[in-house]
């Protein structure tokens, strides 16, 4: 056997890796239990683990190594099969007739078939409480514990965007992620949108502000005397101020709503691909990996398949030749499990750095929109706050008006009138006789 079909155990040929240990062919190491199948559980450089007899030196050894009681095994265990615990705590499997061997995921049931080689067992927990949409692996709900929630009661993006979604159309799918950047894109969106609504604002306050100015200079009504024309030469001179501060209600939006709203996040775009450019790298690595495993999982099969061909055959007909032959489909079966687990290892590597990265990003996309929408609120305040005071500024600017209405008095018009524009105050009289 050259290898195993644990995460933490690789194939083995040259400069050989064990579960972080490196050692060369022939290298010394502390042997502590032979084991079944040509495998030695030893000790190099203080950490204990499984090494290929083939390339090791054995200067210490003991007699025996106890294989696990029954009642520990959890499941029976076929006629000549004897299950053995490696100090990572992984079940490893020896026919004692056949020395047929190798290790199975936890929880994955053997082969009951004694003849049948142990990695099929490795091929059927592959497919136990998971499923794989779209090359993303998922536990089957009644299957494992239910999943707690990164933050709970929370609605938090990094909880509820894993799986794909289908377009309103129905004819492709979306992965969450992209769900998530439209919302971001959407969201700037909406937010040019309203910086050009306060942009006609803005233009309206001015077309206004001159229209008042232009206003306030026609002379009509302009002979208007005494206290009616003062009110009138008011109120024609409240429309100059009036119109300052609508200018000045504009300029504080361009500055103080506008501009903040164009300018926030002006990297917003470049973000954005950063972002579905680093997870769509590692969703197509991914991809990638699966359809790796998918390959080394049909190239086991045929293995498998062909290996219970050749032990069919050698029921039937016993020959040196027919034992070669399953000896030799045994070692390609070996192999290709020792492929299949290499491939797997490297698949949830790449799923454990996307999930990492998604976790990270859509936190991040989180932050980024709770800071989009707290700016708008801010600045839309500042507008009404704006508004508010040029409101205030417009009554200040009628007040003198209507204090100079309240002051009108036809009466005073007339004696100021009488007096200045008067003719004669000796009335006619008639012609005596």
């Amino acid at each position: 056997m050259s290898g195993s079909y644990c995460k933490s155990l690789y194939s083995f040929s040259g400069d050989q890796h064990q579960q972080g240990l490196t050692f060369e062919v022939g290298e010394i190491i502390r042997i502590v239990h032979p084991l079944p199948g040509g495998w030695w559980e030893g000790e190099l450089d203080g950490v204990r683990g499984w090494f290929p007899s083939s390339y090791v030196q054995v200067l210490e050894k003991t007699a025996s190594m106890t294989s696990l009681p029954v009642e520990d095994v959890g499941e029976p265990l076929p006629q000549h099969w004897k299950c053995y615990m490696s100090p990572q705590g992984r079940r490893y499997y020896v026919n004692t007739s056949s020395n047929v061997n190798g290790f199975r995921s936890s929880g994955s049931p053997l082969h009951q078939n004694e003849h049948s080689h142990i990695s099929l067992c490795i091929l059927i927990s592959l497919s136990l409480s998971l499923s794989q949409i779209n090359c993303v692996t998922f536990p089957l709900p009644m299957s494992t514990p239910e999943q707690q929630l990164l933050k709970p009661d929370e609605w938090s993006y990094c909880d509820y965007f894993w799986m794909d979604k289908k377009d309103p159309q129905g004819t492709s799918c979306i992965s969450g992620f992209e769900v998530l950047l439209q919302k971001q894109l959407k969201g700037k969106q909406m937010q040019k949108e309203m910086a050009e609504f306060i942009r006609e604002r803005i233009k309206i306050e001015e077309e206004y502000a001159k229209n008042l100015a232009k206003l306030s200079q026609i002379p009509l009504a302009g002979q208007e005397e005494g206290t009616l024309g003062e009110a009138w030469a008011q109120l024609k001179k409240s429309l100059a101020d009036e119109a300052e501060v609508h200018l000045k209600f504009s300029s504080k939006l361009q500055s103080e709503v506008e501009k903040p709203l164009l300018t926030f996040r002006e990297n917003f775009k470049k973000d954005m691909k950063r972002f579905n450019h680093h997870i769509a790298e590692l969703r197509k690595q991914l991809v990638g990996r699966h359809s790796a495993v998918e390959k080394a999982r049909k190239a086991l099969a045929d293995r498998q398949k062909d290996l219970d061909v050749k032990t069919q055959q050698l029921e039937i007909k016993l020959s040196n030749k027919m034992e070669e032959d399953i000896k030799k489909a045994q070692r390609k079966s070996t192999q290709a499990g020792d492929d299949l687990m290499r491939c797997v290892d490297l698949y949830n590597q790449s799923q454990s750095k996307w999930f990492e990265e998604m976790v990270t990003t859509s936190l991040e996309l989180e932050r980024l929109e709770v800071e989009r929408v707290e700016m708008i609120r801010q600045h839309l305040c500042q507008y009404t706050t704006l508004r508010h005071e040029t409101d205030m500024f417009n009554q200040s600017t009628m007040e003198p008006v209507d204090q100079l209405l309240q002051s009108v008095d036809p009466a005073r018009d007339r004696e100021l009138w009488v007096q200045e524009q008067k003719t004669g105050d000796i009335r006619p009289v008639d012609i005596e006789i």
